[in-house]
């Protein structure tokens, strides 16, 4: 009982020490907190989803959970195949083109009327905070922080590694103009190393101008967040990018709810709405939407083409590696419902062409 006690010690004290890595960031104070404690979507203590979200779906337990992604192991989680890519000069582009280019999983880079933007980039290979335990497939890690121009924008959907990535941000910091989060998440930025006037921070259906006739707004999403024991401590998001050219919806992770019909009754129609299809079980369904809900969600934002992503990249649900794509891809043919927008990573989206055809990259692929 001794020995037990102290390796359980021992092990309780190892997890304190490690967790003072800078790659956890760090918990807001202040100024900081003092306005996210004036949020009214701050209460007791941290932030909450505008409708009641469960950790798990009825009938689910999380010991079920994490036994079943631990020791069952289904199949094809990870391909056997490189996943394929394109090399794009991203630093020469015409100034001109309005493109966007995928990275794997959640990480886009959009060049849109002149303005650079890059969302939730992961660039280290890894989307845990223990070196070597998520790691990224073979074939999307083509592109690294040097492949990329000076970017104006950083946008950031919320805390977690699979999208706030402490390697890449970083590397990153060079060359970022500004960076646009949800309340709290500054925090991290700053303690990067990121000058706090670079950082700005807003509530939900709060907007920023970002030069003239474009304008970005931070929208509700329905997740949680985290990078250490305690969640919810920074607010996740989505965004509403209004530009001159053409209307962009940017929505970080979420469940299915109402929020989705309220932001297409705000902003709608909806150029492009990239959408989490993708690390989804129906024991989470209420902080990542099903492939079925995905396609309902397009409808609910009044959107006109749909891009799909948080898949392809990392092994964090227990679907084969290609469902996510092929299924709402399947469901999309069976009931019409819009354009899928499936890019190569790397392959250039034009954004102004609302009938531009990709392929089904994945199909054939073990």
């Amino acid at each position: 009982m001794i020995a037990f006690i102290s390796i359980v010690v021992l092990l309780v004290v190892l997890t304190v020490l490690y967790m003072q890595r800078p790659l956890f960031g760090k918990s807001p104070t202040g100024h900081r907190l003092e306005r996210m404690q004036q949020s009214s979507n701050f209460k007791k203590g941290k932030f909450q989803n505008l409708v009641h979200t469960p950790d798990l779906a009825e009938g689910y337990s999380t010991m079920g959970v994490m036994f079943d992604f631990f020791f069952k192991n289904p199949p094809r989680r990870k391909p056997k195949d490189r996943i394929p890519y394109q090399n794009t000069d991203l630093k020469n582009l015409s100034s001109d083109q309005n493109v966007l280019i995928w990275f794997g999983h959640s990480s886009y880079f959009i060049q849109l009327d002149g303005v650079r933007i890059l969302i939730d980039p992961v660039f280290s290979g890894n989307a845990s905070p223990i070196p070597g335990t998520t790691k990224s497939f073979p074939g999307t890690d083509a592109y690294t922080v040097a492949d990329l121009p000076d970017i104006d924008y950083l946008f950031i959907s919320h805390d977690h590694y699979d999208h706030l990535d402490h390697k890449t941000i970083l590397e990153l910091r060079p060359k970022t103009g500004k960076v646009i989060c949800g309340l709290g998440v500054g925090s991290h930025f700053e303690a990067w190393g990121y000058d706090v006037g670079d950082i700005l921070e807003r509530d939900w259906y709060e907007s920023l101008p970002l030069s003239d006739g474009f304008t970005a707004t931070v929208t509700p999403a329905r997740h949680f967040s985290g990078r250490g024991l305690k969640r919810n401590t920074t607010l996740w998001c989505s965004y509403l990018l209004d530009a001159p050219s053409c209307k962009i919806y940017m929505g970080g992770d979420s469940g299915y709810s109402g929020h989705f019909a309220d932001i297409g009754k705000k902003f709608g129609p909806i150029d492009l709405v990239i959408l989490d299809n993708g690390q989804y079980d129906k024991a989470w369904r209420y902080i990542h939407t099903l492939p079925d809900e995905v396609l309902q969600a397009t409808k609910d934002l009044k959107a006109k083409r749909l891009f799909p992503v948080h898949s392809s990249k990392f092994v964090l649900a227990n679907h084969p590696w290609d469902e996510p794509l092929d299924t709402i891809s399947n469901l999309n043919e069976q009931d019409f419902v819009l354009p899928l927008v499936t890019p190569i990573i790397g392959e250039v989206v034009n954004l102004d062409d609302e009938e531009q055809v990709f392929s089904q990259w994945w199909k054939g692929m073990d």
